[in-house]
Formats: structure tokens, sequence, C-alpha cells
């Protein structure tokens, strides 16, 4: 390839950078930070970028993307399963990515646009919140047990008159809890709003809520995790991304299946394991998911 390529070992302060020329001479090679790689680039000419996904690439690949590069960001895993190295330093990585873009081979992690980035966001930080909600409610039922008081029977614990009775008992630690599950529930209801607000303007979502059991919330963590789905094969494609497939242990002509892999999306495998256990008309298997992609035309089945 006639083009001049650089591989980029991305920390959270600095970057180490390694330039190789078409016929995969080193151009240069060098520690710098963040802020200083775009002016790097545009010394040398780089055509094409590589860089292993991590949380710390984020800002500078949305800068360089912004700037006209081509961005390619490779899986970590796979990556060093291809140019796995006994000795590791920055500029053997850096230089490892700068190898395989040269020559095509590097294994591509996907990097979703900003709108699906922001709204994975927005799905993410709402289950956040949510699971926070619930260790508070764990650490009052504790505390109620720690105590030995038990909480009335005739209604729930997290009910209004629940909450009227918890406030009455006038024991610090629970009015504190209290305090921050208000605050909290107050999050959620208005990010709740905002994304019911994008589900209701938004086909693919609608489609995803015709499966039973799938609210809003559910179809939109789906299709923030998916993103494009016609970027995957068929629908095993997709099982596999979300890490719901079986391992596969196949040597000397014997094949053994064990777990499911969870590789990929640990959010989508967790709306689609949630909502397989949701008694609607009968058990509702994970793979009407797929189904889903497939009356919607972007999968051809045989």
């Amino acid at each position: 390839m006639s083009v001049v390529v650089c591989g980029l070992d991305v920390h959270k302060e600095s970057t180490y950078a390694t330039v190789l020329g078409p016929g995969g001479e080193v151009l240069a090679q060098g520690r710098m930070r963040n802020e200083e790689v775009p002016g790097f680039l545009g010394q040398h000419s780089v055509e094409r970028i590589a860089m292993e996904a991590s949380t710390s690439i984020d800002p500078l690949y949305r800068r360089l993307v912004d700037d006209g590069y081509e961005v390619q960001v490779s899986h970590p895993k796979k990556t060093r399963y291809i140019a796995e190295a006994r000795i590791k330093t920055d500029r053997v990585d850096s230089k490892a990515l700068a190898e395989l873009v040269r020559l095509d081979s590097l294994p591509l992690s996907y990097m979703p646009p900003r709108d699906i980035a922001e709204l994975r966001e927005k799905v993410r930080r709402r289950a956040f919140l949510v699971r926070e909600r619930t260790k508070l409610m764990v650490k009052i039922k504790g505390f109620l047990t720690y105590e030995g008081m038990k909480p009335p029977t005739e209604h729930g614990l997290f009910t209004v008159k629940g909450v009227e009775w918890l406030r009455g008992l006038g024991l610090e630690p629970i009015d504190c809890y209290l305090r921050v599950m208000d605050a909290l529930r107050r999050e959620i209801q208005r990010l709740s709003l905002e994304l019911r607000r994008m589900a209701s303007r938004d086909e693919d979502v609608g489609l995803l809520m015709t499966v039973p059991g799938v609210g809003y919330y559910i179809a939109l963590l789906v299709k923030a995790e998916m993103g494009d789905v016609s970027r995957f094969n068929s629908g095993d494609n997709l099982a596999s991304y979300a890490g719901l497939v079986p391992s596969t242990y196949s040597s000397g002509g014997v094949t053994r299946h064990g777990r499911i892999t969870r590789e990929g999306s640990r959010w989508l495998r967790w709306a689609m394991v949630d909502r397989s256990i949701v008694p609607r008309r009968g058990r509702v298997e994970w793979r009407i998911y797929l189904h889903i992609c497939e009356w919607d035309g972007f999968f051809w089945k045989d």
C-alpha cells in the first residue's frame, strides 16, 4: 500500500506514535502529549491511522475523525493474537499497529457514530442510576434486619405507605438512604422522560417494541448497543456480538459445546437475557430479537 500510516499507542495523557512509509520503513517515532498528535500527523502527511480500543482513545479518536483522517480502531484481544511480542513496550505496540494497518490486517473494533454514542451514554446512565437505587434498597433492608425490625406486610416496603413507615422510624441511616434515593428517583424520572420522547420518534425502536416484554428502554438499549444493524451479515453474527452463542472446542474430530462466550457487549447480552424470562404468553426466547432484524429485511434467510 503506497500510503503513509501511523500506529498510535494512546494513554490518558500521552501517546506514542510510529509513522511508517509505503515500504514499511520507520519515518518517525516518539512520545507526545495527546493534544500534540494532530500536528505531528500533519508534519508527516499521514493518511491512515491505527489505534487500539480503550477508554483513553475517545477524545483523540473524535478529534482525528473530525479533522478528516481515516482512523481504524483495533480489537485489543484479536490484535494480541496477531502481534503478540515477548517484549511489550509502547514503541513496540505502536509499530505493530502501524504494520497491521499498512498490511490491511488490523482486526477492527466497532466505533459508533456520535449520535449512537450519545444514546449509549444515556441508556447506560439510566441503568447505572437504577442499580445505585437498588443498592440503597438493599442497604435499608439490611439495616432493618440488623436492628431486628420487621417491615409491614400489608404493603411493600418502598411503596408510598412503606416509605412513610420508614421515615416514621426516625432512624438517621435510613433517612440518609431515603434522601439519596429521592435524588436518584428524580434523575431517573427526568432521564426516562427524555428517553421516552426519543423512542416515540424512532421507527427502529417502535419495531423492537412489538416484541412481547420489550418496552421503550430495552428497545433503545438494544439499538444503542447494536448500532447500524446492517453491519452484521446474519443473525448468528449478531448473537455472537452479544456473546450469546455457545463456546466451542473442537479437536481431533471431537466437538464440545460449553457455556455462552460472554464476548462483546455485556449491555446487549443483559437486555436480551433479562427480557427472555418475561412471562408473556409463554416463554419468550432471546432469538426473537434477531427475528426483528429479519422482519425488517436486514438479514436474509436461506
